[in-house]
């Protein structure tokens, strides 16, 4: 899964990124500080992966991973080239998630693009960049199907009314994402990489004084526009993220503690991200490796162990499976298994997240 970091200049896009990533990526209190896109790769925290690790004594542990793009700052007129516009636009395409960061805090050291802190038009500023951009694919594309329509192609007929009804929810100010289009619809205008039909999260970057403040205007804000949309909303202070994350386990804790937090913003964003695009987690465990996967929701046996190894779903036979719980209460796969709460499991069952796995297979 890659999810692209998004947001005006000076936003805190580049900060987030090295909060995630610790990757060290130029960040500064001017426009365009980043050209082109940094990317790295972040481990999703789940504890499951550790207390399998830790029953079944693995020698090594594997985290499921997102993919993470800190993209150009973009300006008005975006949509026409302004700013880094072509090449930002070109960059979100490559996406399957947004992070849309947005400024919720004042500093007079840290200048604004647009002059002031208004958390509600930064939004909308994007937004309208994205939509014009998909408004000019939608064009182009339903010019030709209505053409290619005219002539019996009845593909091209189901084509055109699903961009009919993209355009015209783009006609009237609204992001794709926010339509409640048929699955076959939406099936296809996912191919035409339409940027507001990709999902989002709203990350309200907050100053340090802001932490544990409920009647932050900026932030409920951010909240009322995502709300609109159906979008998740996480608050982080990510300058302090991106500070915290150079100190040690030990000092960190100390100074969450200090503040209060239970958990670090970024590891609940991170977990927003990867629950995005209905993501859900199996795992496999024994002395050599435990391992968290990732899967899409309502995938099929099969097509999970395909996850491991291209031969394991072309020779699949079966899936023996642990819910998590159950390895928790008996403490390991084969005191579980003893105890008849083992499932064999055939082609057709859905992965369950949580499931602990051994895949039996014959090529």
């Amino acid at each position: 899964m890659q999810v692209g970091i998004v947001g005006l200049p000076n936003a805190g896009k580049s900060t987030l990124f090295n909060a995630l990533t610790k990757a060290g990526a130029p960040a500064a209190a001017y426009a365009f500080t980043t050209i082109e896109p940094n990317v790295g790769m972040v481990d999703v925290p789940d504890a499951r992966l550790y207390t399998i690790a830790d029953m079944e004594k693995s020698a090594k542990i594997t985290p499921a991973s997102v993919k993470f793009l800190d993209i150009a700052g973009l300006v008005r007129g975006a949509s026409r080239g302004e700013g880094l516009g072509n090449q930002f636009l070109a960059n979100i395409r490559e996406t399957d998630a947004l992070a849309q960061v947005v400024r919720c805090f004042d500093d007079q050291n840290v200048a604004h693009v647009e002059g002031r802190v208004a958390p509600g038009d930064d939004i909308e500023i994007i937004n309208i960049e994205l939509m014009m951009a998909d408004l000019s694919t939608v064009e182009k594309r339903l010019d030709a199907c209505v053409r290619k329509a005219k002539t019996g192609d009845a593909a091209a007929a189901k084509e055109r009314t699903a961009l009919a009804k993209a355009k015209d929810h783009l006609d009237k100010g609204f992001t794709l994402r926010s339509h409640d289009f048929d699955e076959a619809e939406t099936l296809y205008l996912k191919t035409l990489s339409l940027l507001t039909l990709k999902p989002v999260i709203y990350v309200a970057n907050i100053g340090e004084a802001d932490i544990g403040n409920t009647e932050n205007a900026y932030v409920k804000e951010v909240e009322a526009k995502a709300a609109a949309e159906g979008a998740a909303v996480v608050v982080m202070p990510v300058e302090l993220e991106e500070e915290m994350g150079k100190l040690s386990d030990e000092d960190a804790a100390e100074f969450m503690a200090d503040l209060g937090l239970e958990e670090l913003p970024l590891a609940t964003f991170i977990r927003a991200s990867y629950k995005l695009l209905d993501l859900i987690t199996y795992f496999t465990g024994g002395p050599t490796e435990a391992r968290a996967w990732t899967i899409t929701a309502g995938t099929k046996a099969p097509a999970a162990a395909g996850k491991i190894h291209t031969d394991m779903e072309r020779g699949f036979i079966r899936a023996e499976i642990v819910g998590f719980d159950d390895l928790v209460a008996n403490g390991s796969f084969n005191a579980a298994k003893e105890k008849g709460l083992l499932r064999l499991e055939g082609k057709e069952y859905v992965m369950q997240d949580g499931d602990v796995v051994f895949f039996r297979f014959n090529v």
